[in-house]
């Protein structure tokens, strides 16, 4: 009988995506500096974690047959917009383990990360991302709402989605991105 490669089909009816556990977190890691060839990435979330404002329930890993196939990590953050906090959630960053990518874990992630933000009752996300992967999902640049980083930024890599239509109309501001974020740019 002749051994065959699995399909990409067959690889993702084996995923499972779920919450992030503690023991999760060395691999992770580990994830993250292989799919991003660094360790800035990793570090991030390390220093996340650590912030009274991270949901452990939105950063979520696929595992696949036992190992940690990649990761995704939504972060709750504010648009300024005058005297007005609005809340919204950065989505980012996002990794698949080389050996994984290209087989529709990343798309995956994404699609069950906005469906978990959007349970939350969060409204929009936002993403600093490739320009195009994240159309795909339904993100348009963010400037359509006049949303701005207060840092330079191609246009068409900062993007937003509204998981709650009409939810960024109020105007436009400026992303009020944490520190750790700011640091890993």
């Amino acid at each position: 009988m002749a051994l065959t490669e699995p399909t990409d089909t067959d690889i993702l009816n084996k995923i499972s995506i779920r919450s992030e556990i503690p023991e999760d977190y060395d691999q992770i890691t580990i994830v993250n500096d292989l799919a991003f060839n660094g360790k800035q990435e990793g570090e991030l979330i390390i220093r996340l974690r650590r912030r009274e404002q991270f949901i452990p329930e939105l950063s979520l890993v696929c595992e696949s047959n036992g190992i940690i196939s990649g990761h995704i990590l939504l972060f709750p953050i504010h648009i300024v917009s005058g005297n007005e906090k609005h809340p919204t959630i950065a989505l980012g960053p996002m990794s698949v383990r080389p050996g994984f990518q290209n087989k529709g874990i990343g798309s995956e992630l994404v699609k069950e990360g906005l469906k978990r933000a959007g349970e939350l009752g969060y409204e929009s996300v936002l993403v600093l991302g490739h320009p195009k992967y994240y159309p795909k999902f339904g993100f348009r640049k963010a400037s359509k709402w006049k949303i701005k980083a207060d840092f330079d930024v191609p246009d068409e890599a900062l993007m937003a989605i509204e998981l709650k239509k009409g939810s960024l109309d109020f105007g436009g501001g400026i992303i009020d991105y944490p520190l750790e974020y700011l640091d890993a740019v």
